[in-house]
């Protein structure tokens, strides 16, 4: 069935980032400014969206809206290929100008109320076996335009952003509406979450501290969080330190001693054995390794050039 939604026949789509990505563990957690369109290209996902839960296999694509807590989580034994893509529905010369995909811990965005055009849209969509080496091919020539800039390289991937997103409402199911329910405790997750990326800058910061912040008792917050998001709140905390410190050891002139430091860590020592332990390689190989060619770059992220 069509979707009417009003002003669909408007959209000019901003690509602002493409990656292919693989990884053999993924636990994590985002809030975008923008739009991300994720296909899963190999593997299984469990994903948690505004509090109710789906599990992606090979073959489904989801769309993330903007500023919506999501947290992604591998589930299968052979590694998660996801193909991914940002954007905004429209061209703005403001945003268009905004290189971070993420949002900093405690920013706050305000969302252009075109850009929530697509609200109404169930997430999931199944794509057909028959679309999916469409899918496929259109994914990996907007990556190769995103690499390249050649010229009109925008312009070509707003036509390609275009393409994906009709596969992806044209095979878009009706029966699967209205069959997810919240996931029991999102609201307590949702004020740790918060609270740990406010806090997570003091190396003090505990599972008392944190409950308190959530109404919950430790037991019970500790049980939310294995339960539904597959990890202890002491890795997730550990895991929002890590990240805060990648990002700053790329784009910050401050020591390695004063990123562990702003991350959290109680010691140098802690921090270098934490990073080695989670990253597989020192703070310095990774600022070497993820600093190639003046963008940052997953080890694990595919460029099939």
């Amino acid at each position: 069935m069509e979707r009417n939604i009003a002003g669909m026949e408007r959209l000019s789509p901003f690509v602002r980032s493409v990656k292919i990505t693989r990884s053999d563990y993924l636990v994590g957690e985002w809030v975008d400014y923008d739009h991300v369109y994720t296909y899963i290209e190999q593997g299984e996902a469990e994903i948690l969206l505004d509090g109710v839960q789906y599990r992606l296999k090979a073959g489904e694509a989801i769309l993330f809206p903007p500023m919506k807590l999501h947290f992604i989580r591998s589930v299968s034994s052979e590694p998660l290929v996801q193909y991914i893509f940002h954007f905004d529905l429209f061209h703005w010369e403001d945003q268009s100008k905004w290189q971070e995909t993420g949002v900093s811990k405690g920013q706050q965005v305000q969302i252009k109320p075109e850009e929530e055009l697509l609200s109404s849209l169930y997430p999931i969509s199944f794509i057909h076996p028959a679309h999916r080496l469409e899918v496929h091919k259109r994914f990996h020539i907007l990556h190769q335009e995103f690499l390249s800039k050649r010229p009109f390289h925008q312009l070509f991937m707003k036509s390609l952003a275009l393409e994906l997103l009709i596969y992806f409402l044209r095979n878009q199911h009706e029966s699967y509406e209205g069959k997810d329910k919240k996931t029991k405790g999102w609201a307590s997750i949702e004020k740790a979450v918060l609270y740990i990326q406010q806090e997570f800058a003091n190396p003090r910061l505990d599972l008392e501290q944190i409950s308190r912040q959530a109404g919950v008792s430790t037991n019970h917050l500790s049980y939310l969080f294995k339960e539904q998001l597959g990890v202890t709140i002491h890795k997730y905390v550990t895991y929002v330190r890590i990240e805060e410190a990648k990002r700053k050891l790329l784009e910050s002139n401050l020591s390695i001693t004063q990123i562990s430091e702003t991350a959290g860590f109680a010691s140098i020592h802690a921090f270098s054995r934490t990073f080695k332990a989670i990253a597989g390689l020192t703070a310095s190989q990774f600022i070497e390794m993820y600093s190639t060619s003046g963008r940052a770059m997953s080890k694990e992220e595919i460029t099939n050039e």
